[in-house]
């Protein structure tokens, strides 16, 4: 039936709606006396203000509380010029926090500052005036950004200012926007604009967890209409104890990373990241932030019903409740049968056609609204207005002072006119129950699987032959393509923070979600918040089974593209993720999965028990008609990484505690079905992929290597062909290359630069490099040269060296002195026949009673091992090996450098994990 044509104001499009007068307008503000705001007790005062001219005056009247002259700043006696500032300490966890308003952002609708330590997070919440064009989405926008004026410094860029939102701000966006979207009302669609800045940084308490807090009290003071008042904190497992917004220092000896936000009943997000934490810890830290939460929330809420505004409820518009009859009986029998496609494309097109069906019929049924037909809008309302009841009624032909009354004539009622867009969010909103009703009733999904079912999972490895590892995950309709790249330091990348320091990130994830993989065209550029979200999850997730950096030292890229979406294309990127490092040979601690978990809030509603019910493994459509997203990430013991999104009031910790179990039965059975991979991972290094080896030399020679500017490594690079070189004050030195060739060469030249020679050793097939009239100049190893004086060239007396070698022989050589300076003298004569020694020395030296000694001169004498290691300074213990240098400088035939570059496996993971330390 259709209602009288007097409702038809009320539900008509929201073109009819009236525009809001507010205080930021330039009318007279909107006063309440009688409102929570005030207090019930509020006095006014008036202010007369002069216009331009000074000619004429005007009133304006402004509300003061009783208690803003006990809360106002104050010098003495003497009030400050900010009588609405409010300065309170609410409960922020194990300590309090100072909430500031009324100081700063005057003409926002709300404005906080926020202090904890010397930490201060600046926030302020905005409205427009009108409403936008009624969507399924509200009109919320969050930005966040860290000011390096926080901690004294300026951006590191050439544009010395703030620039793009970097990750780690859209990531905490997201930490604001997720729990106070929740709390907003449908049928709200004015623009709301939340703007936090950090203010100052005191490198202890992390701004993140404040930030969110801040928000939900700038929100709750404003006039946004939301139904709670929400809060966050962070939870971290330190030494066995949960502590609640731990400082910076301490969360670095934390095994868990929990962020939670609320309100006082009731969970409403939460993400977080552990070593393989169990479910039970997991809900127990879940407990203990909820009731910080709880606490804060109940502080904030009173602080909105003592100083808040009043909200805008007037301007929340819904579509009219007959627009849902009238849907249901045109789409309610094919809108049933049309969910039950399988086919997630087919059933967008019926559904799709199904809308436009219905929308169809409305119009030639005269209830949807043809705005160019329909004339100017702000001239309906009055043609559908009522006439006044106290108009006189003049006869006929009858004429009063001039005025011409026109007798109405009886028409028809005129039906209601619903705007096309109400009939779509009507339509949607249809289609949403009608599946949550055939899950409650039926126990089916859309596609058939039971609650608990988990869709089939297909997983190849070793797809691209040039990437260091992949991996093409299939679970139903959602495909991920993970891609592992492996590199040195180089490649690490570089995050500018707030510390101040370099801070370089060994393994990142970047995930990719085209509009090509749900069948649509859209735009493609710079990386959404979403997808800097979900890649972020998966990398953390993966982050746990990564192996140390002494024990695998490369960086570690991991690309997953979505190819397919229909479901949780972040957890697919975390199984596929996990089969690529395999793929790539990284020994990773274990095998991790993720799943994504659903829910049906209100079950009572389509005849059920009223308790929820928890989906494993949930599509897209679950996902946006149902009431949760928690996805859950880890091994079959623990948890690596969760995250949890609500669409309703929040959730207590019971459900949250039968979904992390249902979670766990689903990742044990993904798990095993990753296991079938086929082809399964390598598990071995790709031929493709560059060697790396680690040697430790002593700290003190690490600037030598790196010579003036860096001279000095680069030509070892171009002399030794590998590809990088990376040093650290330690003494560690990473060696890159691509070939085992390269690799041995570049060892052999940094052993031979920073040894320790010791007096008595026997270096084999020394190549000459240079002559002098004073002797030769022998390489004993790559970089490393002595001089072997012409004395010692030979057993025999020489009138010069090219008498018995040229450059470019090879002799054997005996280190027999090193004097202050650390120059090397060698001696061919030393290592001569000892009968030729002494023939010559007698030659040379005559008999006498103080060198009774055989053999070569005191000089030359072949001192012991012992002597040989005194004489080595104290602690200089990184000592090259002879048969290392022999091998390094290509002594005997059975001990030559291996430069074999297509070499085995074996020999490959060799160079990575062998001994790193000359000794």
């Amino acid at each position: 039936m259709l209602t009288s044509p007097s409702n038809a104001l009320h539900s008509s499009t929201p073109h009819f709606w009236p525009v809001r007068r507010s205080s930021r307008s330039r009318n007279f503000p909107r006063l309440n006396s009688g409102d929570r705001s005030s207090g019930g007790g509020g006095k006014l005062c008036s202010l007369s203000l002069l216009s331009a001219s000074g000619a004429s005056k005007f009133s304006v009247r402004a509300l003061v509380r009783p208690d803003a002259t006990e809360e106002a700043d104050s010098v003495g006696d003497v009030a400050l010029p900010f009588p609405n500032h409010v300065s309170v300490k609410i409960p922020f966890g194990n300590r309090e926090i100072l909430v500031e308003t009324g100081l700063m952002g005057r003409q926002a609708s709300s404005a906080v500052t926020v202090t904890d330590g010397e930490t201060i997070v600046y926030t302020t919440v905005c409205l427009a005036d009108v409403p936008s064009e009624p969507s399924d989405f509200l009109p919320l926008y969050v930005h966040y950004q860290e000011r390096f004026s926080a901690v004294g410094r300026t951006s590191g860029g050439f544009f010395k200012r703030e620039g793009r939102t970097k990750d780690h701000e859209v990531l905490i966006c997201r930490l604001i926007d997720r729990p106070i979207r929740p709390t907003m009302p449908k049928g709200f669609y004015n623009e709301t604009q939340i703007l936090s800045w950090v203010l100052s940084y005191d490198g202890l308490h992390a701004p993140d967890a404040l930030a969110v807090t801040s928000a939900g009290i700038a929100v709750a003071l404003s006039e946004v209409p939301n139904a709670k008042a929400v809060a966050g904190v962070r939870v971290g497992l330190i030494g066995g104890e949960f502590i609640v917004n731990p400082t910076v220092k301490e969360m670095e000896e934390s095994q868990l990373d929990l962020f939670l936000a609320g309100t006082d009943t009731a969970i409403l997000t939460i993400e977080g990241y552990s070593n393989f934490l169990p479910e039970e810890m997991l809900v127990q830290a879940v407990k203990v932030g909820q009731e910080a939460v709880q606490a804060t929330c109940i502080a904030i809420e009173a602080l909105a019903k003592k100083h808040g505004k009043p909200k805008m409820l007037d301007a929340i518009r819904l579509p009219p409740p007959e627009l849902y009859k009238h849907v249901k009986e045109l789409a309610g029998e094919e809108l049933s049968k049309a969910l039950q496609i399988k086919s997630k494309i087919s059933r967008r097109k019926a559904i799709s056609s199904l809308e436009e069906k219905v929308l169809t019929i409305l119009t030639e049924k005269g209830y949807v609204i043809d705005e160019e037909a329909f004339g100017t809008i702000e001239a309906q309302p009055d043609l559908l207005e009522d006439e006044d009841e106290d108009e006189e009624v003049v006869p006929e032909g009858e004429v009063d002072q001039g005025d011409v009354h026109i007798r109405p004539i009886p028409r028809k009622p005129i039906p209601l006119l619903f705007s096309e867009v109400d009939v779509k969010l009507v339509f949607k909103e249809v289609s949403s129950k009608l599946l949550r009703r055939r899950i409650v009733e039926g126990g089916k999904r859309s596609d058939g699987r039971t609650l608990d079912e988990i869709r089939p999972i297909n997983s190849r490895c070793g797809l691209l032959p040039r990437a260091h590892g992949s991996t093409l995950f299939t679970r139903g309709e959602t495909q991920a393509l993970a891609v592992v790249t492996l590199g040195d330091k180089q490649m690490a990348q570089r995050i500018d923070n707030l510390e101040g320091s370099d801070e370089y990130k060994r393994f990142y994830l970047q995930y990719t979600f085209p509009p090509s993989s749900v069948g649509e065209v859209g735009r493609i550029g710079a990386p959404s918040r979403r997808e800097v979200g979900h890649g972020t999850l998966a990398e953390r997730a993966l982050e746990t089974i990564l192996p140390r950096d002494e024990d695998f030292p490369y960086t570690i890229r991991v690309e997953s593209t979505v190819i397919e979406s229909n479901g949780s294309s972040s957890m697919a990127s975390v199984c596929g993720g996990c089969l690529a490092l395999q793929d790539a040979g990284v020994p990773v601690k274990c095998s991790v999965a993720g799943i994504a978990m659903g829910m049906v809030w209100d079950t009572e509603e389509f005849g059920g028990d009223g308790l929820p019910l928890i989906l494993s493994d949930i599509t897209g459509a679950e996902d946006a008609s149902g009431d949760m997203d928690f996805k859950v990430a880890g091994n079959e013991d623990g948890v690596t990484a969760f995250q949890m999104d609500i669409k309703v009031g929040g959730i207590t910790l019971e459900i949250m505690e039968k979904a992390l179990i249902q979670a766990k039965a689903g990742r044990r059975h993904i798990l095993a079905e990753m296991a079938k991979c086929s082809p399964p991972p390598t598990l071995s290094l790709s031929k493709y992929a560059p060697l790396i080896h680690i040697m430790k030399v002593h700290p003190s020679k690490v600037y030598f290597l790196i010579g003036s500017g860096g001279k000095k490594v680069k030509s070892i690079i171009e002399e030794s062909g590998v590809e990088g070189i990376d040093m650290q004050d330690d003494g560690t030195v990473k060696i890159m290359a691509n070939d085992v060739a390269s690799l041995e060469r570049a060892k052999a030249i940094i052993g031979g630069l920073t040894m320790v020679p010791a007096l008595g050793d026997i270096y084999r097939n020394c190549e000459i490099k240079s002559m002098a009239p004073y002797g030769a100049f022998v390489e004993i190893a790559p970089g490393r040269e002595g001089l072997c004086h012409i004395s010692e060239l030979s057993a025999e007396w020489l009138a010069k060296p090219e008498d018995a070698f040229k450059v470019g022989d090879r002799i054997d050589v005996k280190l027999i002195e090193v004097n202050e300076k650390g120059q090397l003298r060698l001696s061919v004569r030393a290592l001569l026949p000892e009968s030729e020694t002494d023939k010559d020395s007698q030659k040379q030296q005559p008999t006498s009673d103080s060198t009774k000694d055989k053999g070569s001169p005191r000089k030359y004498i072949n001192t012991s091992s012992k002597d040989r290691a005194s004489k080595v300074a104290s602690g200089d213990d990184l000592v090259l090996k002879k048969k290392d240098v022999r091998r390094a400088t290509g002594g005997s035939s059975d001990k030559t450098m291996k430069s074999n570059s297509s070499s085995n496996d074996e020999e490959r993971s060799s160079l990575v994990n062998g001994e790193a330390t000359i000794s």
